[in-house]
């Protein structure tokens, strides 16, 4: 299918209605550039004015969808026009054609006709003068710039500006762009980090309480059902805990008051009566120096989902938790039984795997977790050189 020639502007068909208009109206009072007696003037008719006009006219309707042509076509009738009494809309409209081919035009076509029109003012000035010797014969050049270089380098002007403008205007939404990004980014960082948080610090509580809710319930015998239940309150007690250091790390102070510490490895022990009171055969065997704030954080809460997780899966038996510091990483291992379960399971999403093989990413660390043979290994290597300080 044919493409259908875009349709002028409503602005250029006003300028060149303006202009045709204009025209006609000096052409009605017989005014013109010219007497009959000018040398020049070839066709000296009345009526011959109105072709270059009418041309003029119609190239203005192109000044902004083909200004290349348009300069083409209004070159060619004001050629006509000087061979006639001439008319200064022709001479107005021309030098908008010619402003406009550069405003509009193609780059190249915007750097070259300042430069062609220069040379072409110039030799208008220099050439008549050298053939004449009088004065008057350099008002040639001034005419010439005036109808040519004039509207070339204002138009270069106006498009260096509007280019500029454009070209700041795409820096402040790249600018804006970015910010965006980034903001996504630090929102879905800080996001992902409390979930971590929020995972590690209520999943362990909350699976002891499923566990041993469902002991009570399953089992008929009182004394049996006063252990469980004094399991679950003293994990209640200690899940509200750690969720009010969420909530205070949260507010971040508010109303002066600072949010509890952080969880530390000298915590480890803790950690661990909590997880032989939930029924767990833990052993702790670990041996360490001081290691940076953040690596502490996330040993700290891998062992703890390690434990959380043999709490909700393990096959009975023995848990050991060991943990190394050679000379430039912390080493994490964690050991419980793998196989058939006959206690109740607590159901699990996986995401605590997740969030252990982020802390260690997040740190230039390694993770693995997986059955070797009868045992299920979780593994961590922590580099504690050239940590780079942040929440983990």
């Amino acid at each position: 299918m044919a493409l259908r020639p875009p349709h002028p502007p409503r602005f250029d068909a006003g300028v060149a209605l303006a202009g045709l208009a204009g025209g006609l109206l000096l052409w009605g009072f017989g005014l013109s550039v010219r007497p009959v007696t000018d040398p020049l003037v070839l066709f000296d008719g009345r009526w011959a004015v109105l072709v270059p006009l009418t041309v003029l006219a119609g190239c203005e309707l192109l000044r902004r969808t083909a200004p290349r042509t348009a300069l083409a076509l209004g070159t060619l009738a004001l050629a006509a026009d000087v061979v006639t009494r001439g008319s200064i809309a022709s001479i107005v409209m021309y030098t908008d054609l010619m402003y406009a081919a550069v405003v509009y035009g193609t780059p190249g076509t915007a750097r070259r006709l300042p430069w062609v029109t220069g040379v072409l003012t110039i030799a208008a000035t220099l050439v008549p003068y050298a053939v004449w010797q009088v004065p008057d014969a350099l008002l040639f050049g001034l005419v010439a710039g005036a109808v040519t270089f004039g509207p070339a380098s204002t138009g270069l002007i106006v498009r260096n500006h509007r280019d500029a403008a454009e070209a700041a205007r795409l820096r402040a939404e790249q600018t804006a762009l970015l910010a965006e990004m980034d903001r996504v980014q630090a929102v879905t960082a800080e996001r992902a980090r409390m979930a971590r948080e929020l995972h590690d610090m209520v999943a362990n509580h909350l699976s002891a309480i499923a566990i041993h809710s469902t002991a009570a319930l399953s089992l008929d015998d009182p004394a049996t059902s006063k252990d469980a239940l004094g399991v679950i309150r003293e994990n209640s007690v200690q899940g509200l805990s750690e969720m009010r250091r969420l909530i205070g790390i949260l507010r971040d102070g508010e109303d002066d008051r600072e949010p509890a510490a952080t969880p530390t490895l000298d915590g480890l022990g803790t950690l661990v009566e909590g997880a032989r009171a939930n029924g767990l055969d833990v052993i702790l065997d670990a041996a360490y120096s001081d290691v940076p704030a953040p690596v502490e954080l996330a040993a700290y809460r891998i062992v703890q989902e390690s434990l959380t997780n043999a709490l909700k899966h393990a096959a009975p038996g023995r848990v050991t938790v060991c943990l190394r510091r050679p000379a430039d990483a912390l080493d994490i291992r964690v050991t419980s039984p793998h196989g058939d379960r006959d206690a109740p399971r607590a159901p699990g999403s996986g995401a605590g795997l997740v969030g252990m093989r982020e802390r260690a990413a997040l740190l230039d660390g390694t993770f693995e977790a997986g059955p070797e043979g009868k045992l299920w290994v979780v593994r961590a290597t922590l580099p504690v050189t050239d940590i780079v300080q942040g929440d983990t």
